[in-house]
């Protein structure tokens, strides 16, 4: 891996293949490489794995918005909008691989799908503060609450997790964050407000989408 880290500083990001993946194929990926260590609870409607040839150095997420019925607040109908949910590339990527990968995704989008706006956060509990969305023109909206996240098996989960049903009962991963909050497993760990960035997808009248196909490189 350390090779081929110090061989990514001396190319140019635009010779990096963005490409339309299933989900599985960068599960693992992003639970290695994301700061949260999880992708449990994550409902992804498009999926995109980063490339240096064969190699994957990127994945990125998108989806629902994790937060129920916030969607209002930006698009007349849910389906108008979606979330980028994770994004992660290897350590020692060359300058600018993060943004060159969401501008990528994000002209993907435009082609092959309906979704007016894309939303975003920065969180700055991780010092994180948008840069990469500033350089894919989202724009700044604010900040969210000051929240919490569940802190379990050195992965952070959403304090919905505990709340999660299926039939009207608790997903069993529920019952288990749930258990080991009470046994102090778990703990519960305050998080700062985030950043909001959100970016509207103009494009043309009679507009057609492309059709989706895994694959598809960018």
């Amino acid at each position: 891996m350390k090779n081929i880290m110090r061989s990514l500083k001396n190319k140019s990001v635009k010779n990096f293949l963005v490409i339309p993946c299933a989900r599985q194929t960068i599960d693992a990926f992003i639970e290695h490489w994301h700061y949260s260590k999880n992708v449990n609870g994550i409902k992804t409607d498009y999926c995109f794995k980063l490339c240096d040839g064969t190699t994957m150095i990127g994945a990125m997420m998108y989806g629902k918005l994790s937060m129920a019925e916030v969607w209002k607040k930006y698009v007349k109908e849910e389906k108008d909008l979606l979330e980028l949910r994770r994004l992660c590339c290897i350590d020692d990527t060359p300058k600018n691989t993060e943004s060159y990968f969401i501008g990528a995704t994000l002209k993907w989008l435009k082609k092959n799908t309906s979704v007016k706006k894309i939303i975003s956060y920065a969180d700055t509990t991780y010092n994180h503060n948008g840069t990469i969305y500033k350089a894919t023109n989202f724009k700044h909206l604010g900040f969210t609450k000051a929240g919490k996240v569940i802190f379990y098996n050195d992965k952070l989960y959403h304090d919905k997790t505990i709340r999660t049903k299926y039939n009207g009962q608790l997903k069993p991963f529920a019952l288990k964050i749930l258990n080991a909050l009470k046994s102090g497993q778990a703990k519960y760990i305050n998080t700062k407000p985030k950043h909001i960035y959100l970016i509207s997808l103009i494009r043309k009248k009679n507009f057609v989408p492309n059709n989706y196909q895994y694959g598809l490189f960018v």
